[in-house]
């Protein structure tokens, strides 16, 4: 797109202002450039911005509510074409963004050409190649990556590699494709497949080759893993069929990887030039007890949906938040390499639409989700019994028990969780079974019995810690996974002050749709008992000398933007949620006027890629079924 010498200025008043006084001299024009961070080069892409901040530039809709029809996005600068997953079709919709105010669908590439019954899971692009994750049509068997131009959508080829192959990322070289093959049981928890990482070589496309970063090697090291804190709990699994890769970050070098693996709250470290898995480390939790976090914040958080539409941000001592995080990128900072993460949140929940599971059979899946108040019931496990009672959990104990020195705050005693179970305290909050009971040196349960006495023979499990879903922050670690800031309770807090403003002209208080839902209306505080906001998605983009996150609620909805320039001190700058109406009870029935819902995946366009000179954000929102096409505005 051919662009004017105005167009190339930076987006602000006061350089509109300069450059319209150009006549007056040629001196007076190379100072107002100078002024304004730009510079004698076709674009001032380079120039570093004081602060940016999102405006709405256009959206393409595909008239699909609630069915996945746009998840997650990329962009070809060359063809000036966007490329958005549409999982409810199987297919990957291309869309022309030659006019981003204006994106029009041009065309769809069919995974089912590679696999009948497929589907897409995940888009990357480089060097004008488009590669596709495609799951297979029942996903434990081998999934596909499919290999496509990206300026006439000609196939170039496809490779077999793991089960449900959910994410992939090109080396910053484009020469290798690195595919996190998530491996995630049969619903019955049958069949479980190993998950891996791929690593696919796309120098020579005439001869594409695949190599695989396996975890069979750590199989013998379960225990020891187990004892550092990876969460490795399927039933009968080993360490290989138990980790499941999520999401991939690649070093700006090409030569490290890390592979989110979420439902084990792990990180993988990997040798892409190996195809070797080096290390597994456990991610810690989150202490929701702390008052200060260290990072400048709390640890708080709202964990109840029934308190009449109060907001109740509070610490809670002996609730642990497991980081459990989504999407992953990385980044350079003073010649580091630093990982941000969305603490997104994630329960295995495998069997529980099969009423015979729920009648016992522990056979036919594995439910790890329980709420508090049931679970610390104190007449006992079997008055869920047949409802929502995982026979898992039942066939460990009859009943449990909160430790009265922990949970003392809320109404716990000896024998009696108390108050702690109330709805208004934390009898909604969902959290896992699996984890937090007291165990013996060889991890068998302590008994007790129901008066809360420790007993050999009794049936009640004794919880020292409740262990809840997602850390509903996002978080950055060192190249060896140490943590080296969590935004604690910062976007709770946020969402709930009077500086939280949704809508695309930003005229909706956030606060009286607090913790709402992405698929529901008038849902103040629906989300609140679960995963609050729920960060999932990212994108990272440098402009100039200052790197940004681009940060996906999906739940809340919307996208915040930190200057992460010193990763140990982010600074939120901003915030958009284009969600228009939030009190119509099925937003689908007002789908054409209802803004953006469940913000998916995010792909950061620079300026010197963008259509318009400008950078730009694209935003898969998987609720709505719409991309979004945000413009990032610079203050220089």
């Amino acid at each position: 797109m051919l662009r004017t010498y105005a167009d190339r200025l930076p987006n602000n008043g006061e350089c509109e202002m300069k450059f319209r006084m150009r006549l007056l001299s040629s001196a007076v024009l190379i100072g107002a450039l100078a002024a304004c961070g730009g510079g004698n080069d076709d674009d001032d892409g380079d120039a570093t911005p004081s602060s940016v901040s999102l405006s709405l530039l256009g959206r393409y809709s595909s008239g699909q509510f609630d069915a996945a029809a746009a998840e997650i996005p990329a962009f070809d600068a060359d063809s000036q074409r966007g490329f958005v997953v549409n999982a409810q079709a199987g297919v990957l919709d291309v869309l022309d963004l030659s006019d981003p105010s204006m994106p029009v669908r041009l065309a769809s590439i069919d995974a089912n050409a590679i696999a009948a019954g497929a589907t897409v899971n995940s888009v990357a692009i480089a060097n004008g190649v488009i590669a596709v994750a495609i799951q297979a049509a029942v996903k434990t068997d081998p999934g596909f990556v499919g290999f496509y131009r990206a300026d006439d959508l000609s196939a170039i080829g496809s490779v077999k590699v793991g089960a449900l192959p959910d994410m992939l990322i090109f080396t910053p070289d484009g020469r290798k494709v690195l595919v996190a093959n998530e491996g995630e049981p049969s619903d019955d928890y049958q069949t479980d497949p190993q998950g891996s990482i791929s690593i696919v070589d796309v120098s020579d496309l005439a001869d594409i080759t695949v190599r695989t970063a396996g975890f069979t090697a750590f199989d013998a090291d379960a225990a020891a893993l187990r004892s550092a804190g990876v969460r490795i709990y399927g039933p009968g699994a080993s360490v290989a069929q138990d980790l499941e890769p999520e999401y991939i970050a690649v070093s700006s070098d090409g030569a490290t990887a890390w592979a989110v693996l979420q439902e084990n709250n792990a990180l993988a470290r990997i040798d892409i030039a190996t195809a070797t898995v080096l290390e597994i480390k456990p991610l810690g939790f989150k202490d929701h007890g702390l008052a200060d976090n260290g990072y400048g914040s709390s640890n708080a958080f709202d964990a109840s949906d029934e308190e009449g539409g109060a907001i109740n941000i509070r610490n809670w001592a002996g609730v642990r938040g497991l980081y459990h995080p989504d999407a992953i990128a990385a980044y350079s900072a003073g010649g580091q390499t630093y990982l941000v993460s969305a603490n997104e949140g994630d329960a295995r929940a495998w069997g529980e639409d099969n009423p015979a599971y729920w009648a016992g059979d522990t056979s036919l899946g594995f439910v790890e989700e329980f709420r508090v108040k049931h679970l610390v019931n104190a007449t006992g496990f079997d008055v869920r019994a047949g409802d929502d009672l995982p026979p898992q959990l039942r066939a460990l104990a009859a009943g449990a028990l909160l430790n009265p020195v922990t949970f003392g705050y809320c109404g716990a005693t000896v024998g009696n969780p108390g108050a702690c179970r109330d709805d208004e305290q934390l009898g909604r909050l969902n959290v896992t079974w699996t984890m937090g009971f007291r165990t013996d040196a060889g991890g068998a349960p302590v008994l007790f019995d129901a008066s809360g006495v420790e007993n050999p023979a009794g049936d009640r499990l004794m919880y020292d810690a409740l262990y809840s879903f997602g850390a509903r922050s996002f978080s950055i670690r060192d190249e060896d996974g140490t943590l080296v800031f969590d935004s604690g309770d910062a976007i709770e807090r946020f969402i709930a002050s009077d500086a939280c403003l949704a809508g695309a002209d930003r005229d909706i208080a956030c606060r009286d749709f607090f913790n709402s839902g992405h698929d529901e209306g008038d849902a103040l505080d629906s989300r609140s008992d679960a995963k609050g906001p729920e960060p999932e998605g990212l994108a990272i983009g440098r402009i100039g000398d200052k790197t940004f996150l681009f940060l996906g609620l999906e739940r809340m909805g919307g996208v915040l933007v930190y200057d992460i320039t010193d990763p140990r001190a982010p600074v939120r700058i901003d915030y958009l949620n284009t969600r228009e109406d939030w009190t119509t009870e099925d937003p689908g029935t007002v789908l054409a006027t209802v803004g953006d819902l469940g913000p998916e995946g995010l792909a950061f366009i620079s300026a010197d890629d963008s259509p318009t000179g400008e950078p730009l954000l694209m935003v898969g929102n998987e609720v709505s079924g719409t991309t979004a096409i945000y413009r990032v505005e610079r203050t220089f």
